[in-house]
């Protein structure tokens, strides 16, 4: 327990003052969270005999990081880079032996998830002044709230499981608990946000901070589905008491852009 504390605190204070600092700081503390995911997702997956062609995906993050750090991060630049890394992938497949079948179909399935969701977070956080502030204060608190009470309401009232051989913690309770209590958040975060982002409405933050919360259960599941397909328990041991990267942003890859997109429909960019 002393470990787990001490490596959750040295984390938060390395990502609060990387988001703080500047949002070049913000870019490469996202690169170096694709880079260890990307080795831990093949590595799980090299576990199955299957070879990806991690170099590919490496080299794409890097680009897409160069790209917003020297601000030309439009979406015909993103778009192409997205479409030579699938074209490297495919290509890779068919002069490399290994690759050729599952190898290229798991590196494509690695680059769809989880790099392109950190990719798209990435871009998040070069939005113009402080308007990065919401997505991810929504996404973030939203899901970390989510997770406790999803846990607390799992063991309190938990009967029904939602997926066993997937996650066999994972009830219908918590999940219902997690959302809740999430919505009740966006109550919270609005008075929070509201004195810096009027924009956002109390309707906006609560609906928000549930439908980001509930994506975030989702992206759980689906990083424990590729786990438990490889028969891991954690995706590596990179963060003493807490496993590996992926298992610690897992939620996160698929609430933030949800949040974004919420405010997005909702007028805030």
């Amino acid at each position: 327990m002393k470990t787990r504390v001490i490596s959750a605190v040295v984390m938060l204070v390395l990502v609060f003052g990387c988001f703080l600092i500047s949002p070049y700081t913000r870019t490469l503390l996202l690169l170096a969270i694709c880079i260890m995911s990307i080795w831990e997702t093949c590595r799980v997956i090299k576990a199955k005999d299957v070879s990806t062609a991690p170099a590919v995906l490496y080299v794409y993050s890097a680009a897409v990081c160069a790209l917003i750090l020297f601000k030309k991060a439009d979406e015909v630049y993103l778009t192409a880079l997205f479409f030579l890394a699938v074209f490297a992938i495919t290509f890779a497949g068919i002069i490399k032996k290994e690759l050729r079948g599952p190898g290229a179909l798991a590196t494509l399935a690695v680059l769809a998830y989880p790099v392109f969701p950190i990719v798209l977070i990435m871009r998040l956080t070069a939005l113009p002044g402080n308007t990065w502030i919401p997505v991810f204060a929504i996404g973030c608190v939203s899901t970390w709230i989510c997770d406790s009470f999803a846990l607390f309401g799992g063991k309190r009232f938990g009967k029904r499981h939602i997926v066993p051989e997937v996650s066999p913690h994972k009830t219908l309770a918590g999940f219902i608990c997690g959302a809740i209590s999430a919505a009740v958040a966006g109550v919270g975060l609005y008075f929070a946000l509201r004195g810096s982002f009027p924009a956002v409405t109390l309707p906006c933050c609560v609906i928000t901070a549930f439908l980001a919360s509930s994506f975030g259960q989702v992206g759980d599941l689906a990083a424990s589905l590729i786990k438990r397909m490889s028969g891991f328990k954690d995706y590596s041991h990179l963060i003493p008491g807490h496993g590996g990267v992926m298992d610690r942003v897992d939620s996160l890859l698929f609430s933030v852009p949800a949040a974004y997109f919420c405010l997005y429909i909702a007028g805030l960019y």
